[in-house]
């Protein structure tokens, strides 16, 4: 269910703000909706599955954190991210 470790490697190379950065907030981010796009995959097929689903709601609320975060600090770098990832529509 979790995103390989590739894919991730990928993420945090088009969202770095520099070289060898994994603990940006929009690395953070990027990566937790991968993740959680993977998540509801899974929960489309599998509905009882509650474990997963409390899952999904813990990842939900990081990002949703996140990007509180982000907002409140560099509203320009937000409304970039969420523009680049397609959330908010």
């Amino acid at each position: 269910m979790a995103i390989s470790q590739a894919k991730k490697n990928e993420i945090i190379k088009q969202y770095a703000r520099h070289e060898g950065d994994t603990g940006s907030t929009e690395v953070q981010v990027a990566v937790l909706t991968a993740d959680i796009n993977e998540i509801n995959v899974h929960m489309q097929a599998h509905r009882k599955d509650f474990h997963s689903q409390r899952g999904l709601m813990k990842k939900i609320g990081h990002r949703r954190n996140l990007l509180a975060y982000l907002r409140k600090t560099d509203v320009q770098r937000y409304r970039e991210l969420i523009k680049s990832l397609g959330l908010r529509r």
